[in-house]
């Protein structure tokens, strides 16, 4: 079972979460210097002037509805992936937003003072996002024309079954698309959209 921790001890910050059943815990430290980092037998320390890119975004899953994650580049170092929920058991993942929340902020604002070059994205790749709203707005579509020519045909009972489909479609991908709008911000500004409510 994973515990997080985001209580703040003479200057460092930490989290940690499991990533999955079976997986190694995942635990991180904001340092005055960086960020250190341990995943299984691996570990490691991150200067805040190295890192190059950070992206934050909403990333549901089939186990967790309500699931946010960022991602940390830098030179010369593994890729950092810091999710806001957990797994608890077989069949059950835990929310950890006020932890997260907390430890995301504390990074940005650490972030801000020490490294002035980190380029700092939201949401989905362009190169996935916008193809994936074509397919969106595709697919709603031919949904609207299923349940026009059901009731045209009298299918009154198809035509209700294809409606309730398309309103949960669009308010599960379109809720997906919304909070994953491509851009960037600025580390004090940070987006509801792309961070648990605390």
């Amino acid at each position: 079972m994973t515990e997080q921790v985001g209580a703040v001890k003479s200057e460092t910050v930490s989290y940690s979460y499991r990533p999955s059943l079976l997986g190694a815990p995942r635990a991180f430290t904001l340092t005055d210097l960086g960020i250190d980092w341990i995943v299984g037998g691996r570990s490691g320390s991150i200067p805040f002037d190295k890192v190059r890119r950070l992206r934050m975004s909403f990333r549901p899953n089939n186990m967790q509805s309500h699931r946010f994650v960022t991602e940390l580049w830098a030179e010369g170092f593994p890729k950092l992936q810091v999710v806001s929920s957990s797994w608890k058991s077989m069949f059950e993942q835990e929310r950890f937003d006020d932890a997260y929340s907390g430890f995301i902020r504390e990074l940005h604002r650490r972030l801000a003072n020490v490294n002035g070059t980190t380029q700092f994205d939201r949401g989905s790749s362009p190169f996935i996002y916008w193809p994936g709203i074509v397919i969106f707005v595709g697919a709603a579509f031919g949904l609207a024309a299923l349940i026009a020519r059901a009731l045209q045909a009298g299918a009154i009972a198809s035509a209700a079954i294809v409606a309730a489909f398309l309103v949960l479609f669009l308010w599960q991908a379109g809720n997906f698309f919304r909070r994953n709008r491509p851009g960037t911000y600025r580390p004090e500004a940070l987006s509801a959209d792309i961070m648990p409510r605390e």
